[in-house]
């Protein structure tokens, strides 16, 4: 089956392929009909093939009231994008023998041996950091809080664990913040604060210099407005983004499930670091085996989902981004942003905008995907349609 097929061997499979610049060159304008049509105030795009930029663009606004132009530089809430990261950081500690993914988790955090099921009963296996970057290990979607954002990683995930499992690990899924708590135990095992090992380890060897938890005041006027659109007016109007606060001295919780800041150049560097093995411009982050137990899909139960440890990843069956090929993977934001990955050609993907309650944000996602997979020559046939019933 495809979705078993080694994602090594598809690595070796990337041969010379150069993309087409004037199908490329048809990605700005069709963002600034996206604009036009009221499906985002603004639009970054950016393709990668092989680590080398081959496409950045902005289109639109970054602030309509002020009529603040879209700069390529933009500063955008990434959300669940951070996913990934966070993968991808705990995997470096794997790489160290500090931690494994498939151990139970208790080693690292005794709380997490002691969570029981609804019923009080004690769950049949243990939690591992595989079913908590994956959301299969039971951890159960928390009620909102007026804490929320305010309190420490310490505290959340505290929290988090003295709730009883929504299901037996491993035997389900359901999306939520499993994430959060394999953060906190790289926190355990590090000895550092999480955002202080990101940047050590992960941002500033990729030179991101531009990602973080809590943009400063330089960033924070780099930040793209987060819109919505008025029922009444059907115009765009801002929108509440809990993670942009009211100035940079009051912070948000680092949250390692969804809570990072980021640009279209920073992103395209960890995704084609990913897409090559682990490594960029001679800076090798994780080992290439590290890479593909990453992102190969966990089963639950008797399911076999598109959810891997932070990833998604499209399937024959699954397509968790329609417009991109099978085995390709990558994930998706809150409010509409995505980056993603096609292995075999070493093409990297990253869509960024700022939208809640916008009708169609997606669509200008699938149009740039679908133009750069175009550049590249590739037919992406859409999944097969469940029939009714099944």
């Amino acid at each position: 089956m495809l979705l078993r097929t080694s994602l090594a061997s598809l690595f070796l499979a990337a041969s010379v392929f150069g993309l087409d610049a004037d199908k490329l060159a048809a990605i700005k304008p069709a963002m600034e009909q996206a604009v036009a049509a009221k499906q985002a105030a603004g639009i970054v795009t950016l393709v990668m093939e092989k680590g080398k930029v081959v496409h950045h663009e902005a289109a639109g606004l970054s602030d309509i009231g002020k009529g603040r132009k879209m700069e390529k530089d933009a500063l955008f809430w990434i959300a669940s994008m951070t996913k990934s990261i966070n993968g991808t950081a705990i995997m470096i500690l794997v790489d160290e023998g500090k931690l494994s993914l498939d151990e139970p988790a208790s080693k690292w955090m005794p709380e997490l041996g002691q969570m029981t099921l609804k019923d009080g009963s004690a769950p049949e296996k243990p939690i591992t950091l595989r079913m908590l970057l994956s959301h299969t290990a039971g951890i159960a979607f928390p009620p909102r809080s007026p804490s929320n954002g305010a309190i420490s990683l310490k505290s959340y995930v505290s929290s988090l664990v003295k709730a009883p499992l929504a299901f037996q690990p491993g035997s389900s899924y359901e999306y939520g913040f499993g994430p959060t708590v394999a953060g906190r135990i790289l926190e355990i095992v590090s000895g550092m604060k999480y955002d202080e090992f990101l940047q050590k380890r992960l941002f500033a060897p990729l030179g991101m210099k531009d990602t973080q938890f809590n943009p400063d005041e330089v960033h924070r006027a780099r930040i793209a407005r987060t819109y919505k659109m008025d029922e009444d007016t059907r115009e765009l109007v801002p929108g509440y983004n809990p993670f942009v606060t009211s100035s940079a001295d009051v912070t948000h919780m680092v949250e390692p499930a969804g809570g990072l800041f980021s640009t279209a150049a920073d992103m395209g560097r960890f995704y084609a670091m990913i897409a090559n093995h682990g490594e960029l411009d001679g800076v090798r982050i994780l080992t290439e085996k590290s890479v593909e137990d990453m992102i190969k899909p966990v089963t639950s139960g008797s399911k076999f989902p598109s959810y891997a440890a932070g990833w998604q990843r499209n399937s024959e069956t699954q397509r968790p981004c329609s417009a991109m090929p099978v085995n390709s993977f990558g994930h998706g934001g809150a409010f509409a942003t995505n980056g993603w990955i096609d292995p075999e050609h070493q093409i990297v993907t990253v869509y960024l905008v700022q939208n809640v309650l916008v009708p169609d944000s997606g669509k200008p996602k699938d149009v740039f995907q679908k133009l750069v997979m175009s550049a590249a020559g590739i037919t992406v046939t859409p999944p097969p349609v469940a029939k009714k019933g099944k």
